[in-house]
Protein backbone atom coordinates (compact mmCIF):
# COMPACT_ATOMS: atom_id res chain seq x y z
CA UNK A 1 0.00 0.00 0.00
CA UNK A 2 1.26 3.40 -1.16
CA UNK A 3 1.84 5.95 1.76
CA UNK A 4 -0.70 8.47 0.18
CA UNK A 5 -3.35 5.67 0.47
CA UNK A 6 -2.47 4.74 4.23
CA UNK A 7 -2.95 7.98 5.08
CA UNK A 8 -6.50 7.78 3.27
CA UNK A 9 -7.68 5.81 6.15
CA UNK A 10 -8.86 6.34 9.60
CA UNK A 11 -8.84 4.48 12.94
CA UNK A 12 -12.22 3.72 14.47
CA UNK A 13 -10.52 6.74 17.18
CA UNK A 14 -9.79 9.44 14.25
CA UNK A 15 -13.09 8.26 13.14
CA UNK A 16 -15.07 9.21 15.93
CA UNK A 17 -13.15 12.42 16.25
CA UNK A 18 -14.34 13.61 13.44
CA UNK A 19 -18.34 12.78 14.15
CA UNK A 20 -17.90 13.73 18.19
CA UNK A 21 -18.69 17.97 16.74
CA UNK A 22 -21.54 16.91 15.54
CA UNK A 23 -22.91 14.02 17.22
CA UNK A 24 -21.63 14.21 20.69
CA UNK A 25 -23.20 11.43 21.93
CA UNK A 26 -21.33 9.13 19.42
CA UNK A 27 -19.22 6.55 20.88
CA UNK A 28 -16.87 3.75 19.69
CA UNK A 29 -19.59 1.20 20.67
CA UNK A 30 -22.19 3.03 18.65
CA UNK A 31 -19.95 2.40 14.89
CA UNK A 32 -18.95 -1.01 16.08
CA UNK A 33 -23.06 -1.36 16.47
CA UNK A 34 -23.65 0.02 13.03
CA UNK A 35 -20.81 -2.18 11.31
CA UNK A 36 -22.62 -5.16 12.94
CA UNK A 37 -25.65 -4.40 11.92
CA UNK A 38 -24.36 -4.30 8.32
CA UNK A 39 -25.00 -0.40 8.10
CA UNK A 40 -20.94 0.60 7.06
CA UNK A 41 -18.36 -1.94 6.41
CA UNK A 42 -15.24 -0.80 6.85
CA UNK A 43 -12.19 -2.70 5.84
CA UNK A 44 -9.79 -4.34 7.65
CA UNK A 45 -6.18 -4.88 8.17
CA UNK A 46 -4.35 -8.12 7.98
CA UNK A 47 -4.24 -7.77 11.57
CA UNK A 48 -7.95 -7.22 11.97
CA UNK A 49 -8.04 -3.11 13.07
CA UNK A 50 -10.38 -1.93 10.99
CA UNK A 51 -9.42 0.79 8.57
CA UNK A 52 -12.45 3.56 7.73
CA UNK A 53 -12.27 5.95 4.41
CA UNK A 54 -13.53 9.43 4.14
CA UNK A 55 -16.94 8.23 2.58
CA UNK A 56 -17.09 5.75 5.74
CA UNK A 57 -16.98 8.38 7.65
CA UNK A 58 -20.00 10.58 5.48
CA UNK A 59 -21.85 7.33 5.52
CA UNK A 60 -21.91 7.20 9.31
CA UNK A 61 -22.71 10.78 9.04
CA UNK A 62 -25.69 10.03 6.87
CA UNK A 63 -26.89 7.48 9.30
CA UNK A 64 -26.72 9.57 12.64
CA UNK A 65 -28.50 12.62 11.22
CA UNK A 66 -31.35 10.28 9.87
CA UNK A 67 -31.74 8.54 14.04
CA UNK A 68 -31.12 12.41 15.13
CA UNK A 69 -33.36 14.50 12.82
CA UNK A 70 -35.78 12.03 11.25
CA UNK A 71 -36.30 9.25 14.28
CA UNK A 72 -36.00 6.37 11.57
CA UNK A 73 -35.12 3.04 12.78
CA UNK A 74 -31.91 1.51 11.13
CA UNK A 75 -34.20 -1.11 9.62
CA UNK A 76 -35.48 1.82 7.59
CA UNK A 77 -32.16 3.36 7.37
CA UNK A 78 -30.55 0.56 6.04
CA UNK A 79 -33.47 -0.03 3.59
CA UNK A 80 -32.78 3.12 2.18
CA UNK A 81 -28.95 2.93 2.00
CA UNK A 82 -28.84 -0.15 0.22
CA UNK A 83 -31.77 1.04 -2.59
CA UNK A 84 -28.86 3.75 -2.71
CA UNK A 85 -26.42 1.35 -3.37
CA UNK A 86 -28.21 -0.45 -6.07
CA UNK A 87 -28.19 2.90 -7.48
CA UNK A 88 -31.89 3.91 -6.54
CA UNK A 89 -33.70 6.28 -5.26
CA UNK A 90 -36.56 7.15 -2.89
CA UNK A 91 -38.15 9.59 -0.64
CA UNK A 92 -37.80 8.65 3.11
CA UNK A 93 -40.70 8.22 5.37
CA UNK A 94 -42.45 10.93 7.01
CA UNK A 95 -43.04 10.59 10.56
CA UNK A 96 -46.19 12.72 12.09
CA UNK A 97 -45.54 16.04 13.71
CA UNK A 98 -42.27 14.66 15.61
CA UNK A 99 -40.14 17.74 16.10
CA UNK A 100 -36.62 18.14 14.51
CA UNK A 101 -34.06 17.02 17.29
CA UNK A 102 -31.47 19.42 18.46
CA UNK A 103 -27.89 17.73 18.82
CA UNK A 104 -28.03 17.02 22.54
CA UNK A 105 -30.33 14.38 23.17
CA UNK A 106 -31.65 16.38 26.64
CA UNK A 107 -32.94 18.68 24.64
CA UNK A 108 -35.21 17.20 22.63
CA UNK A 109 -38.72 17.35 23.79
CA UNK A 110 -41.22 14.59 22.46
CA UNK A 111 -45.30 14.70 23.86
CA UNK A 112 -46.51 11.02 24.88
CA UNK A 113 -48.27 10.67 20.96
CA UNK A 114 -45.21 11.59 19.71
CA UNK A 115 -42.89 9.29 21.37
CA UNK A 116 -45.29 6.50 20.20
CA UNK A 117 -44.82 7.27 17.02
CA UNK A 118 -41.30 8.27 16.58
CA UNK A 119 -40.20 5.11 18.08
CA UNK A 120 -43.01 2.64 17.08
CA UNK A 121 -43.97 1.52 20.67
CA UNK A 122 -47.31 0.51 21.95
CA UNK A 123 -49.34 2.41 24.73
CA UNK A 124 -48.90 -0.44 27.30
CA UNK A 125 -45.29 -1.20 26.34
CA UNK A 126 -44.61 2.69 27.09
CA UNK A 127 -46.61 2.28 30.27
CA UNK A 128 -45.02 -0.81 31.46
CA UNK A 129 -41.31 1.08 31.10
CA UNK A 130 -42.36 3.76 33.39
CA UNK A 131 -44.01 1.64 35.57
CA UNK A 132 -40.27 0.14 36.00
CA UNK A 133 -38.59 3.39 35.89
CA UNK A 134 -37.08 3.07 32.79
CA UNK A 135 -38.59 5.62 30.80
CA UNK A 136 -39.75 8.89 32.95
CA UNK A 137 -41.47 12.21 31.80
CA UNK A 138 -40.51 15.54 32.97
CA UNK A 139 -42.96 17.76 32.76
CA UNK A 140 -45.24 15.70 31.03
CA UNK A 141 -42.17 15.42 27.86
CA UNK A 142 -39.73 13.45 26.72
CA UNK A 143 -36.21 13.84 26.32
CA UNK A 144 -34.07 12.15 23.34
CA UNK A 145 -32.60 9.43 25.95
CA UNK A 146 -36.66 8.25 26.75
CA UNK A 147 -36.69 7.64 22.67
CA UNK A 148 -33.55 5.39 22.51
CA UNK A 149 -34.59 3.50 25.64
CA UNK A 150 -38.07 3.31 24.14
CA UNK A 151 -36.97 1.83 20.56
CA UNK A 152 -34.41 -0.40 22.18
CA UNK A 153 -37.14 -1.81 24.61
CA UNK A 154 -39.28 -2.54 20.99
CA UNK A 155 -36.53 -3.89 19.38
CA UNK A 156 -35.98 -6.17 22.66
CA UNK A 157 -39.62 -7.20 22.82
CA UNK A 158 -39.01 -9.49 19.31
CA UNK A 159 -36.51 -11.77 21.32
CA UNK A 160 -39.18 -11.91 24.44
CA UNK A 161 -37.45 -9.19 26.76
CA UNK A 162 -39.63 -6.80 28.31
CA UNK A 163 -39.93 -4.22 30.87
CA UNK A 164 -39.49 -6.53 33.70
CA UNK A 165 -36.20 -8.09 32.37
CA UNK A 166 -34.77 -4.61 31.34
CA UNK A 167 -35.08 -3.52 35.15
CA UNK A 168 -31.38 -5.59 35.60
CA UNK A 169 -30.23 -3.58 32.60
CA UNK A 170 -31.19 -0.37 34.29
CA UNK A 171 -29.71 -1.30 37.96
CA UNK A 172 -26.51 -2.09 36.12
CA UNK A 173 -26.09 1.17 34.04
CA UNK A 174 -26.87 3.36 37.76
CA UNK A 175 -23.91 1.12 39.61
CA UNK A 176 -21.69 2.40 36.36
CA UNK A 177 -23.34 6.16 36.61
CA UNK A 178 -21.94 6.01 39.99
CA UNK A 179 -18.42 5.08 39.06
CA UNK A 180 -18.46 7.55 37.00
CA UNK A 181 -19.33 10.18 39.55
CA UNK A 182 -17.07 9.10 42.11
CA UNK A 183 -13.94 9.21 39.31
CA UNK A 184 -15.05 12.95 38.51
CA UNK A 185 -16.33 14.08 42.17
CA UNK A 186 -12.58 15.90 42.69
CA UNK A 187 -12.80 17.72 39.26
CA UNK A 188 -16.55 18.99 40.59
CA UNK A 189 -15.19 19.91 43.91
CA UNK A 190 -12.32 22.22 42.13
CA UNK A 191 -13.48 26.27 42.40
CA UNK A 192 -11.11 27.12 39.03
CA UNK A 193 -12.94 28.09 35.87
CA UNK A 194 -13.45 25.17 33.67
CA UNK A 195 -13.39 22.80 36.26
CA UNK A 196 -16.89 21.69 35.87
CA UNK A 197 -15.87 21.35 31.40
CA UNK A 198 -13.40 18.90 32.32
CA UNK A 199 -15.53 17.47 34.56
CA UNK A 200 -17.88 16.79 31.38
CA UNK A 201 -15.58 15.55 29.11
CA UNK A 202 -13.78 13.21 31.22
CA UNK A 203 -16.92 11.69 32.42
CA UNK A 204 -18.05 11.45 28.43
CA UNK A 205 -14.40 10.28 28.00
CA UNK A 206 -14.69 7.49 31.25
CA UNK A 207 -18.30 6.69 29.89
CA UNK A 208 -16.93 5.47 26.28
CA UNK A 209 -14.28 3.14 27.80
CA UNK A 210 -17.05 1.45 30.53
CA UNK A 211 -19.26 0.81 27.13
CA UNK A 212 -16.58 -0.77 25.25
CA UNK A 213 -15.50 -2.70 28.45
CA UNK A 214 -18.91 -3.82 29.03
CA UNK A 215 -19.54 -5.03 25.34
CA UNK A 216 -16.21 -6.55 25.55
CA UNK A 217 -17.03 -8.01 29.16
CA UNK A 218 -20.44 -9.56 27.34
CA UNK A 219 -19.33 -10.62 24.51
CA UNK A 220 -16.71 -12.79 26.21
CA UNK A 221 -19.27 -14.46 28.63
CA UNK A 222 -21.68 -15.31 25.45
CA UNK A 223 -18.71 -17.12 23.65
CA UNK A 224 -18.10 -19.17 26.65
CA UNK A 225 -21.52 -19.90 27.42
CA UNK A 226 -22.78 -20.48 23.70
CA UNK A 227 -19.52 -22.29 22.62
CA UNK A 228 -20.46 -24.81 25.46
Amino acid sequence: MSAQAARSHMSIGEVLAQLQGEFPDVTISKIRFLEAEGLIEPQRSPSGYRKFTHADVERLRFILTAQRDRYLPLRVIKDHLEAADRGESGEWPRPRAVPAAPAAPAEVRLSRAELIDAAGIGEDLLTELEDYGLIEAVARRYDGEALAVARSAVALARFGLHARHLRAVKAAAERETSLVEQAVAPLLRQRNPGARDRAGETAREIENLMLDLHTALMRTGLRRNLSG
